[in-house]
Formats: structure tokens, sequence, C-alpha cells
């Protein structure tokens, strides 16, 4: 059930979030999706649309990120398609074991990043996975952008261990 405050804050801001999005993809279909991302990310954060003080500016900053992230996850994705199948299956010049040791290796790195601290995870992942700034992050998890540097330094170096570990097994193991 809906409380009903964040309803009548999803009626009022809903209209304008959603042709904010319209004019920067050109796309209802995709803006659509972008406000109903925005509302559902803000329906987690009640201290945001429960606060009679709210600043509309913060619900576009959102959004505008939202769609930049949305942009530029297309693009990667675009790319990485025009490049896969230019020229050649780059995969085609590795063996199987050499693809095997790589999914390996993306599983040690996926469990180092569980087993870190639940916030130094969280910041990671944004970080690197959804692709938002140090600045987004700070603003979405109320940190500063100083700590979210630190976050991502300690993760980092958490995964480079890993990966050191991994090619001193490999190097002995040859």
């Amino acid at each position: 059930m809906i409380n009903k405050k964040f309803e009548s804050f999803y009626i009022k801001n809903y209209p304008q979030v959603k042709s904010f999005a319209s004019r920067l993809l050109l796309c209802d279909t995709d803006a659509e999706d972008v406000a109903q991302d925005v509302f559902i990310k803000i329906y987690n954060r009640p201290e945001i649309w429960k606060n009679k003080e709210f600043n509309s500016k913060y619900l576009f900053t959102m959004t505008k990120n939202h769609v930049f992230n949305l942009i530029k996850r297309r693009n990667f994705e675009r790319n990485y398609h025009e490049n896969l199948y230019e020229k050649h299956d780059p995969l085609s010049e590795f063996g199987l074991e050499d693809n095997l040791h790589a999914k390996e290796l993306k599983l040690m790195a996926l469990h180092a990043i569980e087993q870190m601290p639940n916030q130094r995870r969280r910041v990671f992942k944004m970080s690197r996975f959804e692709g938002l700034s140090n600045a987004d992050i700070a603003m979405e998890l109320e940190l500063s952008v100083r700590t979210v540097e630190r976050h991502i330094y300690l993760a980092l170096s958490e995964l480079k261990k890993v990966l050191l570990v991994v090619a001193l097994l490999i190097t002995s193991l040859i």
C-alpha cells in the first residue's frame, strides 16, 4: 500500500520529471522508465519526500544523473558490440583454458567485493557497476566526497591483493 503523502508527492512531481527526462533523451518511453526509476529510489528514502522543505533541484539532479548513466551505459554497450563484431571475435584468440582462468578471476573478484564491509561494498558497486560519480554517491548516501573516495581506494586495494595472490599462484604453476 502506497503512502498517501508519497502518492501526492508523486502526482505533483512525476509530470515535470518525465518531461525533463524526455527533453534530455528525446524518447517518451525511456523518459517514463527513468522517471519511474527515480521515484522508486525516492520512495525508498522517505526523508526526502516527507520533508516539507524539499528542494526540487535534488529531484532533477537525480533525474539528470539517471539519464546520463543510461546514456553512458548504452554508449558503452553499443561500442562493445561494434568492437566485438568489427573484425573478428576477440575471444577466439584465447584458448579455453585462458577463458576459464578469466572466469575464475572474475568470480574471485566478485567474492572479494561481497566480503567487503557493507558501506564500502555499496560505494564500490555504485561507482564501478552503476557508473555513478563520487559526488553522486556522496549525495545519495549522505557521505562526504572524501569518504566516498576513501571507500573506493580501500576497495581497490583489497581487489589488488586478490589479483596479486592469483598472479602469484598462476606464476608458481607455470
